[in-house]
């Protein structure tokens, strides 16, 4: 694994705009950098990411099992009494999941180190499924990159692929709406392109804004900005947040469908990185990580503390092993909180790359590479592509 600094391609910002990537840059600082790219070796892709990924993948459905069979696990995953039970019908259904992002630590030697689990609202897909695809054939035919060189992305095909068979095996209630919280380019984004793919899958589908969304008169049903009814919904929208919210109670009724499914909550809870340590103490692709019970204690040398429910880098705090605190802002600071074994991600010349590698179904078919300023991965951090070349 390396990174190889590169003069950007002329027409990438045009070739953004034809492609709906209207995110490519936020708040006025790029977040698709083709400046460089890292390159790995297949062996790499393979034994230390791929493998890993499918191995770390059925340990966590492993955990999900045991989890809808435990009120105490419930209980220590901070799972809201309420909504317990129907988290599990959810799991012993076996409703259909889309996909879901691990995100690894790993700098091209020794084992890759699982940081967390995204698998309720993961983003970064439609970067890495498709623009970074079409950044690679563009530096093929260039000449930037050698006639052979590839990609661990068979992220589209394997979409499509997923919502195709979740119609033909009728576990999916049509039509499926798209919903993301309205102005947020990010989201919106994500969720355009999982529509596109559910249309070429066939699939009759309706996007609309989350706020959108109401309740029916009966307090049981759900339905869009026009009142008709929403069988099914695929919501870039957490459930911590859904549990809170005043429709919340009427979501145990089942009446309509969810992807991801219920049960995924189980897994976006940074607890659950605690539970697979206590199950697998010492694995190689594990960090060490526990509950903490004293969240408002000093932090030892050599842990890093985290929100169970938080994202992009917010409310984390670290003790470095040679007492370097660092502690980043954001608003999850209250509820329950793990500690996390310091295992700092590579440094590659001008920033430290955190790999989002993708299960879609239950298949680890591709990844993509955040790169940040500092050796935690914020929301300011930017997509940076990869290519297979050895």
């Amino acid at each position: 694994m390396r990174r190889r600094p590169l003069v950007p391609r002329a027409h990438w910002e045009a070739q953004a705009a034809q492609h709906g990537f209207a995110f490519h840059t936020l708040d006025g600082a790029p977040y698709w950098d083709e400046r460089a790219c890292y390159l790995f070796t297949l062996a790499q892709v393979e034994r230390d990411i791929e493998d890993v990924t499918q191995e770390l993948h059925a340990m966590a459905l492993d955990l999900v099992d045991a989890v809808c069979a435990s009120e105490a696990l419930m209980a220590r995953l901070a799972v809201p009494s309420d909504y317990r039970d129907w988290i599990a019908r959810s799991w012993h259904r076996r409703d259909p999941h889309l996909y879901g992002r691990v995100d690894l630590a790993y700098g091209g030697r020794g084992p890759a180190k699982l940081y967390e689990f995204n698998y309720d609202t993961p983003t970064a897909l439609y970067e890495a499924a498709y623009f970074q695809w079409l950044w690679l054939e563009d530096r093929i035919a260039d000449g930037t990159l050698p006639p052979g060189a590839d990609q661990y992305n068979g992220l589209q095909e394997a979409i499509v692929e997923a919502f195709g068979a979740m119609a033909r095996e009728r576990r999916l209630r049509l039509p499926l709406h798209f919903a993301a919280h309205d102005g947020h380019a990010e989201d919106g984004g994500t969720v355009d392109y999982l529509r596109d793919c559910a249309h070429q899958a066939g699939l009759e589908t309706h996007r609309l804004a989350v706020e959108a969304i109401g309740l029916g008169d009966d307090g049981r049903t759900f339905a869009d900005e026009s009142g008709h009814a929403i069988r099914s919904l695929f919501k870039l929208y957490p459930y911590e947040f859904m549990f809170e919210d005043a429709f919340g109670p009427a979501l145990r009724f089942d009446a309509m469908q969810l992807i991801e499914p219920p049960w995924k909550a189980l897994l976006s809870n940074k607890a659950a990185l605690a539970l697979l340590w206590e199950r697998h103490p010492g694995h190689p692709n594990l960090l060490e990580c526990h509950i903490d019970e004293a969240p408002s204690a000093p932090l030892p040398a050599g842990w890093v503390r985290k929100p169970f429910f938080s994202r992009e880098g917010a409310n984390i705090a670290a003790t470095l092993p040679d007492g370097e605190a660092i502690v980043t802002p954001g608003p999850y600071a209250d509820g329950p909180q793990v500690r996390q074994a310091w295992h700092p991600l590579p440094r590659f010349d001008a920033g430290w790359p955190l790999i989002g590698s993708w299960v879609i179904g239950d298949r680890a078919c591709g990844m993509g590479l955040r790169e940040d300023d500092g050796p935690i991965t914020m929301n300011t951090s930017r997509f940076v592509p990869h290519a297979i070349v050895g």
